[in-house]
């Protein structure tokens, strides 16, 4: 097994911002790492450079400075992305296809055999409650509905690593239970996954590890018992400080 499904080496990200304005730095210097059969939480305030790192690591993006690796590859191996989960808070699915035939879709752009999705899917859009609508049109899905079956693609290819942007955005108790099942289960079966979210109460019952991103430094990266064992303290007190203060405190 791979020491780490993905690796951010003294990674920058700069976007221009017009004639004569000066690039906006969304990313500046960063170094960590998301290690094999781990979940790691991705934290921080707006516009601290969360999104900019995930469009990196999906390759939705090109880095300014720096090394980024996914699954033991370059990030310009697009074939790796075969071994990736990824919902997104506002997920856009193709409105006129049906969920399985979305399902399809994305099983054959992942390379499966037609059989394995087929099967795959049957099981999935059970897990997630679809069974008896796979065959309606998405664009009569609710929002929690379309996160719900974002959840089914995600897992339908069995991915080496999840990547998670607010995933339980629009979601009710039954379905954000079934995101947290499914982040243990990606983590027992000694696969990894990246969860980027504002709800610190589930980053700290689920990860193993935090990042605190501010400002596009990372300012916080180690064990989720470092930020909060001692005081006894929640996870959403700990960080609040690495928010706004000046110094870093980056883990080991």
């Amino acid at each position: 097994m791979r020491d780490a499904v993905a690796h951010f080496v003294h990674v920058s990200k700069r976007y221009p911002a017009g004639l004569l304005r000066r690039p906006i730095l969304a990313l500046d210097n960063v170094t960590l790492r998301v290690p094999s059969g781990e979940i790691v939480g991705l934290v921080g305030p707006n516009r601290a450079g969360k999104s900019t790192l995930v469009k990196l690591l999906l390759t939705i993006c090109r880095p300014t400075a720096g090394q980024i690796t996914r699954l033991g590859r370059p990030w310009r191996d697009r074939g790796t992305l075969a071994g990736v989960g990824y919902i997104h808070e506002s997920q856009s699915l193709p409105r006129h296809l049906t969920a399985w035939g979305l399902l399809e879709y994305y099983g054959a752009v992942s390379g499966l055999p037609g059989r394995t999705v087929r099967q795959r899917a049957t099981k999935l859009l059970d897990r997630v409650g679809l069974a008896d609508r796979d065959r309606e049109p998405i664009a009569r899905y609710s929002k929690g509905m379309v996160q719900r079956l974002a959840l089914a693609q995600a897992l339908l290819n069995e991915p080496e690593l999840l990547v998670f942007d607010e995933p339980t955005e629009g979601m009710d108790l039954v379905a954000r239970r079934m995101v947290f099942d499914a982040l243990i289960e990606q983590r027992r079966q000694g696969r990894s996954a990246l969860l980027v979210s504002h709800a610190l109460a589930d980053v700290e019952f689920l990860c193993d590890r935090v990042a605190v991103l501010r400002e596009g430094r990372l300012v916080f990266f180690g064990p989720t018992p470092e930020l909060t064992a001692g005081d006894g303290v929640s996870l959403e007190r700990a960080v609040e400080p690495l928010y706004h203060r000046e110094e870093e405190l980056v883990g080991v």
